[in-house]
């Protein structure tokens, strides 16, 4: 058996989703980690009014630890207290005090401790850094022992090397079997078409292009809308029906109950590609018929007309609605069931995250066979 690794993990938060569109993958990865032996603390702010917005108790799979956000106080503090870690991860996103956690994890790399970088943003980190060359991000890349990603494929790996990054491996979305898996229909959610997703600057056009038009074009159909932010910026259509935040233990219901549930990408993981959101492996997770923009890389996760039905445009969504039967939902759906159980879980992940901290470890002699 090996030995675990004890896991400093400074992130956005692990118990809630409210703007935190990160929360999914985070308590999949962390939980099959913690599956396969190792030991992880999750450092989370108490910022955003998230601790009021809980979705899940403090889990049995890590330790969680809510330090105070007014000032540099309570993140000092942690980041003492992680010392103690064999790896030190430190997320991107994090909201409060990224650019002192960038430098300050940095400064606990040692001989015996590894240190790295999990970006679950990275087009628009790179564009951020590219863009200004004065970035305090930008020195601290070649720093870290081990980058990893939330996606992005090849074109993601070249821009970090591009900028000295010792190693960079993209670690994608996947799906969590335990939280999300098909349930009975619940008469909240019924509609034809589901979007769940909060207001963001850089995918709100798109929003409005493959879900706010079909929805007027099919005024017949009804469209439901989750997330937060979209209150006062809601078209005044009478078949659109705003839920508002959606939380964790309700996406299986929301998923399972309209014929078809929409993913739709940020700008900047369109343009990418290979970039898979969360919600595209909630919904096949659940069993659900899935519609989603089209992008660079779809087909490694599912594949078209069989998995799931892609959009080029809002019209394309259309046309799918106006075709798709029942029965045609339900086959789609179960075949996207299939193909994620059997390729996409995070126990997947976890095996590669394993193994490259493993490598990334080995000579530290803290992480061996016992």
């Amino acid at each position: 058996m090996r030995h675990g690794l004890r896991i400093a993990f400074f992130g956005s938060s692990l118990v809630s989703a409210y703007w935190n569109g990160a929360a999914t993958y985070y308590r999949g990865i962390i939980r099959a980690l913690y599956e396969r032996g190792h030991q992880i603390t999750f450092y989370e702010p108490d910022a955003f009014d998230r601790p009021n917005h809980r979705d899940i108790s403090n889990p049995l799979y890590a330790r969680s630890v809510t330090y105070p956000a007014q000032d540099e106080t309570g993140v000092r503090h942690a980041l003492t207290e992680a010392r103690e870690a064999d790896v030190v991860i430190k997320a991107s996103g994090v909201g409060v005090f990224d650019a002192v956690l960038e430098e300050a994890v940095l400064e606990l790399r040692s001989p015996s401790r590894r240190v790295v970088y999990w970006d679950v943003d990275a087009p628009a980190t790179l564009d951020r850094v590219q863009h200004h060359p004065d970035d305090p991000f930008r020195p601290c890349i070649p720093a870290y022992d081990l980058i990893l990603t939330y996606g992005g494929g090849a074109p993601v790996v070249k821009r970090y090397q591009a900028l000295g990054a010792q190693q960079c491996v993209p670690i994608y979305n996947a799906l969590d079997p335990y939280t999300h898996h098909p349930v009975a229909a619940d008469a909240r959610f019924a509609g034809t078409l589901g979007f769940l997703g909060n207001r963001l600057p850089d995918r709100e056009a798109r929003v409005h292009t493959f879900f706010f038009e079909p929805a007027e074009a099919l005024p017949e159909m009804a469209f439901l809308l989750g997330g937060s932010g979209w209150e006062q910026h809601v078209p005044r259509l009478a078949n659109i029906i705003h839920v508002g935040h959606v939380y964790t233990c309700d996406h299986n219901a929301f998923n399972c109950t309209p014929l078809a549930v929409l993913n739709i990408s940020r700008e900047s993981m369109a343009r990418c590609g290979f970039s898979p959101a969360t919600r595209v492996f909630e919904a096949a997770g659940a069993g659900a018929c899935l519609i989603t923009d089209a992008w660079e890389g779809l087909e490694l996760f599912l594949e078209p007309e069989r998995e799931c039905l892609v959009a080029s445009s809002g019209a394309e969504v259309v046309n799918h609605l106006r075709t798709l039967t029942p029965e045609r939902a339900h086959l789609i759906g179960q075949a996207a069931r299939q193909r994620v159980l059997a390729e996409h879980t995070y126990a997947h992940r976890a095996a590669h995250v394993d193994a490259l901290l493993a490598a990334t470890c080995a000579h530290s002699g803290r992480y061996s066979d016992a």
